[in-house]
């Protein structure tokens, strides 16, 4: 039995193939192709585009694509999306209102917001799209200037949820309502409730279906950060963030030997070995702000499989994170959440995970 695709999956293919190897011209007529083909523009920015900027994602953690490949991939999708654009710029009535669309400070991944903004201004929305890396305070500004009816907020990196609860806690405080999505936020959304926004969306379409019910609720009165998260009380998360520099120089200090295999590393994979070790504390803080040892867990878990496809041993993540049990042994949730981890890579793999609560 010979299985066919479908028209949709065809143009998926196509687009593919277009942006994995760099050529715009494919890609544009690609999804253009899809649109004659009755796709509609709403489904060629979520259904199409969007489904080939994850498979961008999946293939560069599978080392299939370099950074640079999919850095361009990337830069084609963004460029497809601004042909669709301008293509139904003179065809969309903008009579519903005015929604501002920003990425998180420190959140360079603008593409869901863009699908965002793009997927609203068919619905008629008056949108003005403020791109990646927008900081609060020119934000808190363009709202007084502007007046929107309510702020989107994406963000795809978990470690910028704390700059995205102080963001969405200073929109409120104008009396704007929030309406956030994107990976960070968790499949479920479950971390948008958790920081107090107004509304979660777990995709592009979702968030224009959310807003045809109609307008927000206003949000409630001001707050701070810590209303919403008591834990933080304990300082854990702000002494691991404060101290972040000397803990990754420490483990990088003391891995060699507890590791030797990195005694033959280059000066290249050192520094990629350092940046891994930033992420792992950049993502234990955040783990200590949501109060969630599991996004921790998860995180290591990852990080083992891309390591594994980097051909890099999967286990040396275990003594990294036993120095820093040894560094943090007076953080109690901090231990806790270390020590789960590295017993789910145990039971993951065939690695021996040593106690990181005691003093190594």
């Amino acid at each position: 039995m010979t299985l066919t695709s479908t028209p949709s999956q065809q143009w998926e293919e196509q687009l593919w193939k277009a942006v994995s190897a760099g050529d715009e011209q494919a890609a544009t007529r690609a999804v253009f192709g899809a649109i004659e083909d009755g796709m509609g523009a709403d489904g060629v920015l979520i259904d199409l585009i969007a489904a080939v900027q994850r498979k961008v994602g999946l293939e560069w953690a599978a080392n299939r694509l370099t950074v640079a490949q999919e850095h361009a991939a990337t830069a084609i999708n963004e460029r497809a999306i601004a042909a669709l654009s301008h293509h139904y710029a003179g065809h969309t009535a903008t009579e519903r209102g005015r929604i501002a669309v920003a990425c998180v400070d420190g959140e360079w991944h603008g593409l869901p917001a863009r699908l965002l903004s793009e997927v609203l201004k068919l619905r008629g929305w008056q949108v003005d799209y403020l791109g990646a890396q927008v900081p609060p305070a020119h934000l808190i500004t363009h709202i007084h200037q502007t007046g929107p009816a309510l702020v989107a907020l994406s963000s795809s990196i978990p470690t910028r949820l704390p700059t995205a609860h102080a963001t969405i806690t200073a929109i409120q405080a104008t009396g704007t309502p929030v309406l956030v999505g994107g990976a960070a936020f968790g499949p479920h959304g479950q971390y948008a409730r958790l920081l107090g926004a107004d509304a979660w969306a777990p995709d592009a379409r979702g968030a224009a279906d959310r807003l045809e019910q109609g307008q927000l609720p206003l949000p409630a009165a001001a707050h701070q950060p810590i209303d919403d998260l008591p834990h933080l009380a304990d300082q854990e998360y702000t002494m691991v963030a404060r101290t972040r520099t000397r803990l990754v120089r420490t483990v990088m200090g003391t891995l060699e030997d507890r590791f030797p295999a990195m005694r033959d590393y280059s000066d290249d994979q050192r520094e990629r070995t350092g940046e891994d070790i930033a992420h792992i504390v950049d993502f234990l803080a955040t783990a200590l702000y949501l109060g969630d040892p599991e996004l921790f867990t998860d995180f290591i878990v990852w990080t083992a499989g891309i390591l594994t496809a980097r051909n890099v041993p999967a286990h040396s993540l275990i003594p990294a994170l036993a120095i820093l049990g040894k560094e943090l042994k007076d953080f109690p949730r901090a231990t806790t959440t270390l020590h789960q981890a590295a017993g789910r890579l145990t039971e993951a793999g065939s690695v021996t995970a040593p106690d990181t609560r005691k003093t190594v």
